[in-house]
């Protein structure tokens, strides 16, 4: 397989987008929970932007979406920050550093506009976090994720920042800020495979 191509995403490369997403699923369990309407998990909560990695043939092979991060009830964040989220590699074509590409494409948006990353990756997820560690993410605490695995039981959080002081400030009060929405999302945040 020849290099994909990283692009903003459009609203037309939805459809590819959903059809690489439960390919993912399918191999990977990402995300831990299917979204009833898997489109709109994929715009919502309405990201600052999107991006797409995208093969010789046009098929969409990766995504990843930076989200901003609401300022918590406690006061405003020292710096903007923003949330990736939805990053996914198709199995077919793994192997080609497409998760440590688009996760560049994220950090060079959020360094031109000064702006720190967080994210937060299901604890069971063992590849994903070796990926963010590999490029420069640092762990800044644990939780427990305000929606339920599919057999009902717990579901443990790892969260990560890049960039910034605020280490486990940031990551306390985007998990005070984000439990609502969260509860929405179904159990389906970030994560790679």
């Amino acid at each position: 397989m020849t290099q994909p191509q990283i692009r903003r995403r459009r609203a037309t490369d939805l459809d590819g987008c959903v059809a690489g997403l439960a390919e993912v699923h399918r191999v990977d369990g990402y995300p831990l929970n299917w979204p009833a309407d898997p489109h709109r998990w994929l715009r919502e909560p309405h990201p600052a932007r999107a991006w797409v990695a995208v093969d010789a043939d046009a098929t969409i092979v990766g995504h990843v979406a930076v989200h901003r991060v609401p300022g918590p009830p406690n006061g405003p964040f020292a710096r903007p920050t923003a949330e990736v989220a939805r990053l996914f590699v198709v199995p077919a074509a793994r192997g080609l550093a497409l998760g440590s590409a688009l996760l560049a494409r994220a950090r060079q948006w959020a360094s031109a506009r000064g702006t720190d990353l967080v994210l937060e990756v299901t604890s069971g997820n063992t590849a994903a976090a070796a990926l963010y560690e590999r490029t420069g993410w640092r762990c800044t605490g644990t939780s427990t994720a305000p929606w339920t695995a599919p057999d009902g039981g717990p579901v443990s959080l790892r969260h990560y920042t890049l960039g910034g002081d605020g280490g486990p400030a940031i990551a306390a009060r985007r998990r005070a800020s984000w439990a609502a929405a969260s509860r929405s999302s179904g159990g389906s945040s970030t994560s790679t495979s």
